[in-house]
């Protein structure tokens, strides 16, 4: 004999809308929009982001463009 679950009406709805909330794939149409709408959804810790900012800070400034050097522009 096969053990069945009996849910009251508003019990069937939630369970429902429960698995189709954890099922319901997304697809992205490339890897960059995947790691944007990731990017999104996470949440850097404090630290991380002190560290991150502290070693972008230690970096060197990035190079004049070449056509700022060409026209001698600042």
């Amino acid at each position: 004999m096969k053990h069945e679950k009996k849910f009251i009406p508003q019990e069937q709805q939630h369970v429902s809308e429960t698995q189709s909330r954890q099922t319901a794939a997304r697809e992205f149409a490339s890897v960059e929009e995947l790691l944007r709408y990731d990017a999104k959804q996470t949440i850097v810790p404090p630290e991380v982001a002190r560290r991150l900012n502290q070693s972008l800070q230690n970096e060197p400034a990035s190079a004049r463009s070449w056509w700022r050097r060409w026209l001698d522009w600042s």
